[in-house]
C-alpha cells in the first residue's frame, strides 16, 4: 500500500470524478442494505407477520428510533390494508422493493462510469509521466537496462496499476456494503450479529496470509515477463543474424526456457488467487449456517424473532459474502499492482545527472569556438579519455581519427552532453556546457551518425523531425543538399512514402541521405559526422559524401571518420589513440611526419600526392 500512496496524487487532476464516483459508491453501498431490508416488510405481508397497530406511533427521539420505524411499518400495513385490502398492500411493497433495487443499480451505474473516467484519465497521466520521465534520462542509463524489460515496465505493468487501482476504488464501496449491512443486521437483531463479527477477524487474517505470497509472486513474473519481452525485441531486431548462424534452435530453447518458469509461476500464483474467492465463500457459508442454527432457535423455540424478521436477515448476511469476496479479489490485485508500481517507480525514481544546474542560461547562438580543456571521461573504473585538448573555431572542419576505442565517438557524446565530462571542461563560446540547458545546446548541433536511425513514418516526417510546422519546399531543399531528392522522386508516393521499420524499405546508402537530410533540414551551424560513410559501399559513399560536402559548406564540423579519404580537406586532422592526441595538423603536414596517420593512410591505400 506504500506504493500506491504516492499513486493517489495522480486523482488530484480528476478530483471531481474522484468525488462523484465516492458520493454514489456511499448511496450504492447505503441502497445494498436498504434494498434487502424492504423485503422485510413484504414478508411481514405475506405471512400476516406484523404486530397490528392501529393508531399513528408519535416519534419520541433516536433512542426509541427502532421501536417508531417498526410501529410506523405495521400501522401502515394495519391501515392500508383495512382500508385497501391485503392486495393492495402487497403491491406498494413491492413497488417500495423494486424502488430500492432500482435506485441500488443506479447508482452502482453512476459510480463505475465515474469511477471509469477517473481510472482511464489517471492510467493516461501516469503513462505520460513514464514517457516523459524515459526520454528525459541519460542515454547511460538505458546502456544498462534490457529494452523489452523497459517497454514491459511501460506497458503490461501500467496495465496491471490500472486494474489494481480500479479494484482500490471499487473497495470504496464494498467496505460501506458491508458497513450499511451489518448496522441493518444490528437493527433487526444484535444477538446474530455478534456472531458475525466474531468470525470477520478470522477470515481477514487467513486471506491477508494469502495475499502477501501472491505480491511476492506478482513480482517475480513481472520480471521475467520483462525479460521474455528483451529475448522477443531481440530476436526481431537480429533475425537475420539467428538465420545466417542457424540458431534458431539456441533461440528457441531460451524462450521455450522462459515460457516454462513463467508458466509454473503463473500456476502457483494462479491456484492461490483461486483459493481467495472459494475460502472467502466457505468462511461466509460457516457462519451463515451458525446463524441459521442460533436464528433459527430464535425463531422455534425462543419466539424472541418473527420469522420475517429472520428471513430479512438471513438476506442481508448472505449480502455480506459478495463484497467480502469482492474484497479478496481486490486485495489480490493490490498485491499484484503493488508490485508493479515498484517496477514502473524504477523509472520514475531513476536520478538524471545530466539535468540542467540551475540558472542555466540559454544559447541562440555559436559566435567563436568549442574548446575542450584537460578533458578526461570513463564510462566505469577505465579511463576512455584523458588530458584531451581540443579548440574547433566557427567555420572550420576539424576532423577526429584513430582507431576503434581510441575515443572519438565519445568525444561527439561529450559535446552534445550525452554524458558529462569525468574531469574537465568543455566550453561553448566560453561558457561551460554545463552551465547552459542541454535542449538550447543541442540545437546548435546536427548529428549524422554511422547508424542512420529512421522512425516507421514517412520520408517527409523523418526529414522534419522537430520541426514545428514544416514547408515541403524546404524538405525538398533540404534533401537536394543531402543528394537524396533524385532517389525520393522516383517512389510512388514521393516524400511521402514509408520508410518501414528503422528505414527497413531503404537501402543504407538512402537512410544515410535521409539523415543528412534531417541534419540540414535543422539548419545548425554546427555539424558532428560519426562516422557517417563507414558502413556504406564505394558507389553509395560517393553519393553520400557529395551531400556531406553540400551539407557542411560554411558550418563548423567535427568529423568523426575511419575511411580518410573523406576528411582529406578539414582544416585540422586530429589524431586519436587510446584517448590522447598523438598527432594533429592538415593532411599534408601529417604526412610528412610520417607516424601515425601516415601509417593509418598507408594501410587504407591512399594515393599520396
Amino acid at each position: 500500500m506504500k506504493n500506491f500512496r504516492r499513486f493517489f496524487k495522480y486523482i488530484i487532476p480528476h478530483k471531481k470524478n474522484f468525488i462523484i464516483s465516492i458520493i454514489f459508491n456511499v448511496f450504492y453501498a447505503l441502497f445494498s442494505a436498504v434494498s434487502m431490508l424492504s423485503l422485510f416488510p413484504l414478508m411481514k405481508v405475506l405471512f400476516s407477520d406484523g404486530e397490528k397497530v392501529h393508531v399513528k406511533p408519535i416519534y419520541t427521539g433516536l433512542n426509541h428510533i427502532k421501536h417508531y420505524l417498526e410501529d410506523s411499518l405495521n400501522y401502515f400495513i394495519t391501515h392500508n390494508t383495512e382500508t385497501n385490502g391485503a392486495l393492495s398492500t402487497l403491491i406498494w411493497m413491492v413497488v417500495f422493493v423494486l424502488t430500492t433495487f432500482l435506485l441500488k443499480n443506479l447508482f452502482n451505474f453512476i459510480s463505475i462510469v465515474y469511477m471509469t473516467y477517473l481510472n482511464n484519465g489517471i492510467l493516461k497521466d501516469l503513462r505520460n509521466d513514464v514517457y516523459q520521465k524515459v526520454i528525459s534520462l541519460p542515454v547511460s542509463f538505458f546502456s544498462n537496462e534490457r529494452k523489452g524489460d523497459l517497454i514491459s515496465r511501460m506497458t503490461a505493468d501500467i496495465n496491471t496499476i490500472k486494474v489494481a487501482f480500479m479494484s482500490v476504488l471499487m473497495m470504496v464501496s464494498e467496505p460501506l456494503t458491508i458497513v450499511f449491512t451489518l448496522a441493518s443486521m444490528l437493527f433487526i437483531s444484535w444477538k446474530l450479529t455478534i456472531f458475525v463479527f466474531l468470525f470477520l477477524p478470522i477470515s481477514g487474517f487467513l486471506i491477508s496470509k494469502l495475499s502477501k505470497s501472491v505480491k511476492s509472486q506478482s513480482g517475480d513474473i513481472f520480471s521475467l515477463e520483462g525479460h521474455l519481452l528483451s529475448d522477443i525485441e531481440e530476436t526481431l531486431g537480429g533475425i537475420k543474424v539467428i538465420k545466417n548462424f542457424t540458431s534458431e534452435n539456441f533461440f528457441k530453447q531460451r524462450y521455450y526456457n522462459s515460457t516454462e518458469v513463467i508458466n509454473n509461476l503463473n500456476n502457483k500464483m494462479g491456484a492461490r488467487m483461486s483459493l481467495a474467492g472459494p475460502m472467502s465463500e466457505f468462511l461466509g457459508i460457516f457462519v451463515i449456517s451458525i446463524l441459521l442454527v442460533y436464528g433459527g432457535s430464535l425463531v422455534l423455540i425462543d419466539h424472541s424473532m418473527s420469522g420475517s424478521a429472520f428471513i430479512a436477515y438471513m438476506g442481508l448476511a448472505y449480502q455480506i459474502l459478495t463484497p467480502a469476496k469482492s474484497i479478496t479479489k481486490a486485495n489480490q490485485a493490490l498485491m499484484g499492482g503493488n508490485a508493479a508500481y515498484e517496477r514502473v517507480s524504477f523509472i520514475l525514481d531513476a536520478t538524471n545527472p545530466l539535468q540542467d544546474n540551475p540558472g542555466a542560461k540559454e544559447i541562440t547562438a555559436f559566435n567563436s569556438e568549442i574548446k575542450f580543456t584537460n578533458v578526461s571521461f570513463k564510462y566505469d573504473s577505465e579511463y576512455v579519455l584523458k588530458d584531451f585538448n581540443l579548440t574547433v573555431p566557427k567555420g572550420k572542419r576539424v576532423a577526429l581519427v584513430g582507431e576503434s576505442g581510441s575515443g572519438k565517438s565519445t568525444l561527439a557524446n561529450l559535446v552534445t552532453r550525452l554524458y558529462d565530462v569525468t574531469e574537465g571542461s568543455i566550453t561553448f563560446d566560453g561558457v561551460n556546457v554545463k552551465d547552459v540547458t542541454a535542449n538550447s545546446l543541442r540545437k546548435q548541433m546536427g548529428i549524422v551518425a554511422q547508424d542512420s536511425i529512421l522512425f516507421n513514418d514517412s520520408i517527409a516526417n523523418n526529414i522534419s523531425l522537430s520541426i514545428d510546422d514544416p514547408k515541403l519546399d524546404e524538405i525538398i531543399s533540404a534533401s537536394k543538399i543531402a543528394n537524396a531528392h533524385n532517389f525520393i522522386s522516383e517512389f510512388p508516393e514521393q516524400y511521402n512514402s514509408p520508410v518501414g521499420d528503422g528505414g527497413g524499405m531503404l537501402s543504407g546508402g538512402q537512410r544515410q541521405r535521409v539523415a543528412i537530410a534531417r541534419a540540414v533540414m535543422k539548419n545548425p551551424p554546427i555539424m558532428i559526422l560519426d562516422e557517417a560513410t563507414s558502413a556504406l559501399d564505394t558507389e553509395s559513399e560517393k553519393l553520400v559524401q557529395v551531400g556531406l560536402e553540400n551539407m557542411m559548406e560554411n558550418r563548423t564540423s567535427i568529423v568523426i571518420a575511419h575511411r580518410l579519404s573523406t576528411i582529406q580537406t578539414a582544416d585540422l586532422i586530429v589524431v586519436m589513440s587510446k584517448g590522447r592526441i598523438v598527432e594533429q595538423g592538415t593532411h599534408e603536414q601529417l604526412l610528412s611526419l610520417k607516424g601515425n596517420y601516415a601509417n593509418l593512410v598507408s594501410l587504407q591505400s591512399l594515393e599520396v600526392n
